[in-house]
């Protein structure tokens, strides 16, 4: 199998549909991503997008009325030898992959805790039991890795904690428990999806400095799942945008942030809020994400872009190439289309922002 040598994981051509009682909705179209060894690449957009369902094809997540239609997901794959192998994680059984590859290799941080954890069981139990399960310890070992982990998300008073029962604790700190049972089999590859939505502004800052720090120390590759650009400055080095299904810009975080190409993320940018904007009121992107009951025609995002083209309207934009790491999906970068900036606010803003991040790096 075909992978490129520097990831661990890619996305190839990944096609999904849902038979729902209205019809097939055909959810994901397409969609390319990459993720290399020890970087962040975080996947935005508005719900209903395809963030997720992308992800939870990788670790056999999907709902039973989904259907892969077409497309790959390669894992490069280290052997308890040290040697490698790549393996289509969509040609494992659900067996297969849990047994080898979900919580050993790929974890998952689900954003609400309460609802991820068993209510019936202790904090020390629910973490021991994927140690026992993947590294086939004794008990004692896998107690005295349950408690390294807990102080290493940073909760106190840890051999206490062992004892607790979910609801005994706050928010942010069965969202450290969370973390805590996902990193219990030292895997590869976290995959964060929104991990901070159920959490105040404080916390969620505290959770994200956690996973950048537990990240740098484990060495591991995390994909984040957001449709907070906040989150997304903080924490990626690349960055994909998704709308309906498909992937329709992708670059490093400084490229996206301050030198978008695509109508839709200029939308996603300009609806982040400003403290130094004269307008007192939040920009919004007109109009609704398309019914992927209906397949669009043309580009999915014709309809609410005020730059939009009469190609449009009639034809799927390719991915035009901007730099060796960004590109976009949209015809306004073919050499024939007329030059369109992005508006002159949105500019204005981001170069408040590019400044402001200069001052603190």
């Amino acid at each position: 199998m075909e992978m490129n040598e520097k990831a661990i994981l890619q996305f190839v051509d990944l096609d999904i549909s849902f038979r729902t009682n209205a019809g097939v909705v055909h959810a994901i179209r397409g969609v390319n991503l990459d993720l290399q060894k020890g970087e962040t690449v975080a996947i935005v957009g508005e719900s209903g997008s395809g963030k997720s369902v992308t992800v939870k094809a990788a670790v056999g997540l999907l709902d039973g009325n989904a259907t892969i239609n077409s497309g790959q997901i390669l894992y490069r794959l280290r052997e308890d030898d040290g040697s490698e192998r790549v393996v289509d994680l969509l040609a494992l059984s659900k067996r297969e992959l849990r047994r080898t590859i979900n919580g050993r290799r790929i974890a998952m941080v689900f954003q609400d805790p309460m609802t991820s954890l068993d209510p019936t069981m202790t904090i020390g139990k629910q973490i021991m039991e994927g140690i026992l399960l993947h590294k086939k310890v004794d008990k004692a070992t896998a107690y005295a890795r349950a408690l390294e982990l807990l102080e290493l998300v940073g909760i106190t008073h840890a051999e206490k904690r062992m004892k607790n029962y979910p609801h005994q604790l706050s928010g942010g700190m069965r969202q450290r428990v969370v973390i805590a049972i996902a990193l219990a089999s030292d895997p590869d590859i976290l995959i964060c999806d929104e991990p901070t939505t159920a959490l105040d502004v404080t916390i969620q800052a505290r959770i994200l400095e956690l996973i950048k720090d537990i990240q740098s120390r484990m060495g591991l590759s995390v994909i984040y799942i957001t449709h907070d650009l906040g989150v997304v400055a903080k924490v990626a080095d690349y960055v994909n945008v998704m709308y309906a299904g498909r992937i329709i810009e992708v670059g490093n975080v400084n490229e996206i942030f301050y030198e978008p190409k695509h109508p839709y993320t200029w939308g996603l940018l300009a609806a982040m809020p400003d403290l130094e904007t004269d307008d007192d009121r939040l920009a919004s992107i007109p109009g609704s994400p398309p019914n992927l009951l209906h397949e669009p025609v043309g580009d999915a995002f014709a309809p609410r872009n005020a730059y939009a083209l009469k190609i449009d309207e009639k034809a799927e934009p390719p991915m035009f190439k901007v730099s060796e790491t960004h590109y976009a999906a949209t015809w306004l970068l073919h050499p024939s289309a007329p030059a369109v900036e992005m508006p002159p606010e949105l500019k204005a803003r981001l170069e408040r922002a590019r400044k402001e991040a200069e001052k603190y790096l």
